[in-house]
């Protein structure tokens, strides 16, 4: 048995996961309209590349990347495009957010497509760009774009890969349930990131000793492949990367780095399953996994969901009993948000939807003050200090936040639940996150202002002396030409070359005709546009102020090309 490592930290919640594993992943009716919301992973959302009234066809892309950390869009179903526009979207706060709207056709027709069967002849390069065009980000965390993470680059070759079989909140049975059934598909994908990575010395699959079955049934696929499949005691929150890389390799991964900076890979076993179905099948990342857990539903079951699905349609399909659930939580009950709306999109992130009674997940109770117990402390998986966090926290020291390593929280909330005073704390550090993270940006805006400043003040101060030296030289030119004219002659001939110049410049009696009769042209052409407008106004029958102006307006350009007719006859 291979050697792990003990993590510091972490709670033992109840579980809650045997009721939605009592039956085999299920499947949803096809909703009348999908919500596909644009911003599905971290970075940029993407750009959409349809417009209202397109039909398209399941698999289809319907929008595009918007950038290197960025990923595609994909149609769940084929139908019409029926809106573009902001919607309600999986976020606490309850923001709206851009989507499209597919309105189903009932027919739910492919796009056409082929797939590699021969992955391991492939380049890795062709395989990425597979796993980028099927628009596949992190379906366990935040939604990382998943060819960025798999092309770490040359200075960074990577010697671990893990695969996070963990699953370590409550109630959350998706890749359990993923695994237990489609085992072998899951080998066939890890054997792909195995070939794009160079086929690293160690392949790893951490899982959690709570899950018997789906380790019995990776086993026979493992066989002589050279993949490890290491089990350890379950304990929350095992699933964190940084934790899950320490439990099976003993590394730690400092703060301010990335798992690729220690030579590891890290993915979850979601994600694994869409690069399989992506390179193998040749079906983009469309629907995935989910729970649909807690008491409030008479039935508890994993789902192969459509993306862009309406919290309500799974809910209504699972007996959803709406007065004796206490909330709608998407994600598990320690690091999920509660729903202000049931109609919001199931996105590529979305692992469960809980539906608790108040007996399960009761009301928030009101915080007390903090009694300086250090539980919090004693359970963090990152070894922070969470008090002295949420201190700096209520006073914005985004300075000592920083310090303390505010951002090696992973927000597994089990501070927050063994917390006897009931504060919540997770939510005080991703409040001060965001806050962090709108400083910066708004310094480097600051700054970028402040540099195109003194850029253009440094060019008008370098266009100025350039004028002042031209002037300069101009001065002495003049001075040189007074000495030099001094010299040779007279005022006589100054005064003749002077006149010379100008009788040279004079145009010629044809050229000066020429030049009045396009003036009188050019005024005639006038005129008759003021008439115009004039006679346009009064047939519309438009106010007094109006005729005034364009009246005056005729009797002015009447008036120049009397002038001009004048100047052509003088000169004739």
């Amino acid at each position: 048995m291979r050697k792990t490592w003990l993590t510091p930290g972490g709670v033992h919640p109840p579980e809650n996961k045997q009721q939605s594993l009592t039956q085999p992943i299920g499947e949803l009716p096809i909703p009348d309209r999908l919500v596909v919301p644009l911003s599905q992973h971290i970075g940029a959302p993407s750009i959409a590349c349809v417009k209202v009234g397109d039909c398209v066809l399941k698999g289809q892309k319907i929008a595009d990347s918007a950038g290197s950390v960025s990923v595609a869009v994909h149609a769940p179903t084929s139908g019409t495009i029926t809106a573009i526009e902001a919607r309600p979207v999986a976020h606490s706060s309850g923001m709206t957010a851009p989507c499209i709207e597919i309105s189903n056709d009932g027919l739910d027709q492919w796009i056409a497509s082929e797939g590699i069967a021969d992955f391991e002849h492939t380049s890795p390069s062709a395989l990425l760009s597979v796993i980028t065009e099927a628009g596949i980000a992190g379906m366990g965390g935040a939604g990382f774009p998943t060819a960025v993470k798999l092309n770490p680059g040359f200075q960074r070759p990577i010697d671990t890969l893990i695969i996070n079989a963990t699953e370590c909140e409550p109630y959350i049975t998706a890749d359990d349930a993923l695994i237990r059934e489609r085992a072998e598909e899951i080998i066939e994908g890890v054997r792909i990131l195995s070939h794009i990575l160079g086929n690293p010395s160690n392949i790893l699959i951490g899982i959690e000793d709570n899950k018997p079955e789906a380790i019995a049934a990776l086993r026979p696929h493992i066989q002589d492949t050279g993949i490890s499949l290491v089990s350890f005691p379950t304990k929350y929150p095992s699933g964190g990367e940084k934790q899950l890389i320490y439990i099976l390799t003993g590394k730690e991964l400092p703060s301010g780095q990335i798992p690729a900076d220690i030579g590891t890979v890290c993915v979850n076993i979601g994600t694994i399953y869409a690069i399989k179905r992506a390179v193998v099948d040749a079906q983009p990342l469309i629907s995935r996994v989910t729970t649909v857990t807690g008491k409030a539903c008479a039935i508890n079951r994993n789902y192969n969901v459509l993306i862009g699905t309406a919290v309500s349609h799974l809910l209504q399909h699972n007996n959803f009993d709406q007065q004796a659930c206490s909330r709608v939580v998407m994600g598990g009950p320690m690091m999920g948000f509660s729903l202000t709306s049931e109609d919001v999109p199931i996105v590529k992130t979305s692992n469960c939807i809980l539906a608790p009674i108040y007996q399960e997940i009761p009301e928030d109770e009101p915080a007390q003050p903090c009694i300086r117990c250090g539980m919090c402390a004693e359970v963090c998986p990152a070894s922070l200090l969470p008090q002295q966090l949420f201190w700096y926290s209520q006073a914005k020291d985004h300075d000592r936040l920083q310090a303390h390593n505010l951002f090696d929280c992973i927000e597994c909330g089990a501070c927050s639940y063994v917390c006897p005073s009931n504060i919540p704390l997770v939510q005080y550090y991703r409040n001060s996150k965001g806050e962090i993270k709108t400083a910066q940006q708004e310094k480097v805006k600051s700054d970028h202002a402040r540099e195109r400043f003194e850029f253009h003040k440094q060019r008008i101060e370098q266009a100025e002396q350039e004028r002042e030296a031209k002037r300069a030289a101009r001065r002495e030119a003049a001075k040189q030409a007074k000495s030099t004219t001094a010299g040779s002659g007279s005022a006589a001939d100054i005064v003749a070359a002077a006149q010379a110049r100008a009788a040279a410049k004079k145009l010629n009696p044809e050229q000066q005709q020429a030049k009045l009769e396009r003036a009188v042209a050019s005024a005639e052409m006038r005129t008759q546009k003021a008439q115009e407008k004039l006679d346009s106004a009064t047939a519309n029958n438009d106010t007094e102020e109006k005729l005034n102006v364009f009246s005056a307006a005729l009797t002015a350009a009447q008036q120049k090309l009397d002038q001009a007719k004048a100047r052509l006859a003088e000169h004739k």
